[in-house]
């Protein structure tokens, strides 16, 4: 009995064809539509019917016919899916650039910036809306930052040696951080803190019993990440040096030092720099004022406040002065440096295109 309806189009692949819909179905991570339209056509390809097609991939009947009706008259490109029309928009570019306008040039009644809420009053649009379109423009209102531009005339010279000191090391010498954090608290909270527990994080009073406070002075060697370090009970111009001596006693002999400290005034004092004559393998290197982020040293100092410090409880500066050495002696069990990347000529083009934005 012949078959009835109407004659099936012949389809024929070129080799290059089969090649991409059979690699479609060897693909690990793939939609299923487009397993199931490549497996439609390399089963028509094969002669098999649309009967034969329904039952094997278990798709519809309106659907083995329209890929295949779509790849006979558009080939590959007709497997791909047709653009959705979607709903229509209900927000117009007008209403998105006065969105941004406003978010940009005022800042509503009473207060510095603008909140979702706020915006959505002042334009007439919904808050949902509003923040969809600061997510598209990247808008924070509610977020700000803080800068300092250093007055230093020497500010190029300062950083130009210090990162270069950092990216390229002199032969033969070590290149130590220096800096000391002072007025480390020994606190101890008013009740005892209750430790996290599953869906509740760790709880601690706002107040607390103040039990005196430590200076840790702190050398960072940038080349290895290891830590030279002491504490005192203050910070002056002869812990300071004593500090030094420590470091000199330290540091094999055959090396120079070259310390990269901030502009203290400990650091300067008649004392220092007599001390500093007798030893000329030391080599000291200022950064410029007010930029304290040039010193590695202080990395570490924020590392160690919020691993130990922060949280800690200490009911006496001896114990915080325990807790700071074993952590010390623990991070230089397994030092690692940091990593410092920017060029002095990176740096430097940041503080210049902040600088035009303030003229």
């Amino acid at each position: 009995m012949k078959k009835r309806g109407r004659p099936l189009t012949p389809l024929i692949l070129t080799p290059e064809e089969r090649a991409h819909l059979e690699g479609v179905l060897r693909r690990r991570r793939i939609s299923r539509g487009d397993a199931q339209r490549a497996q439609v056509i390399l089963l028509a390809a094969d002669g098999h019917s649309n009967q034969e097609i329904i039952a094997r991939t278990r798709l519809s009947g309106p659907t083995v016919c329209k890929w295949r009706k779509r790849f006979c008259s558009q080939r590959l490109l007709g497997l791909s899916e047709l653009p959705r029309s979607g709903a229509p928009r209900r927000v117009s570019d007008d209403q998105i650039a006065e969105v941004i306008r406003l978010t940009l040039e005022s800042a509503p009644p009473k207060a510095t910036h603008w909140s979702t809420r706020g915006m959505a009053q002042r334009s007439g649009l919904s808050r949902q809306t509003i923040s969809q379109i600061w997510r598209a423009f990247k808008l924070q209102p509610h977020r700000s930052e803080s800068f300092t531009l250093s007055k230093d005339p020497y500010f190029v010279d300062k950083v130009r040696d210090v990162v270069g000191l950092y990216l390229d090391p002199p032969a033969n010498a070590l290149v130590l951080c220096v800096d000391e954090k002072t007025q480390v608290q020994a606190l101890e909270r008013s009740q005892p803190v209750l430790p996290m527990r599953p869906g509740r994080a760790e709880r601690r009073t706002h107040d607390y019993y103040r039990h005196g406070t430590l200076s840790l002075f702190a050398a960072l060697e940038v080349a290895t990440g290891r830590i030279i370090s002491t504490t005192q009970s203050k910070h002056r111009s002869r812990e300071f040096l004593a500090f030094l001596r420590q470091i000199e006693r330290e540091v094999p002999g055959e090396l120079e030092i070259h310390a990269v400290l901030d502009n203290y005034a400990t650091h300067k004092t008649e004392a220092v720099e007599t001390w500093l004559a007798k030893h000329p393998r030391w080599h000291l290197h200022f950064i410029p004022t007010h930029s304290s982020w040039l010193n590695q040293v202080e990395r570490f100092f924020a590392k160690i406040t919020s691993e130990r410090i922060r949280r800690g409880v200490f009911r006496s500066v001896a114990e915080l002065q325990t807790a700071i050495e074993g952590y010390i002696a623990k991070h230089n069990e397994m030092p690692k440096p940091f990593k410092w990347t920017a060029s002095a000529d990176v740096i430097l083009g940041k503080v210049g295109a902040l600088c035009k934005e303030l003229t």
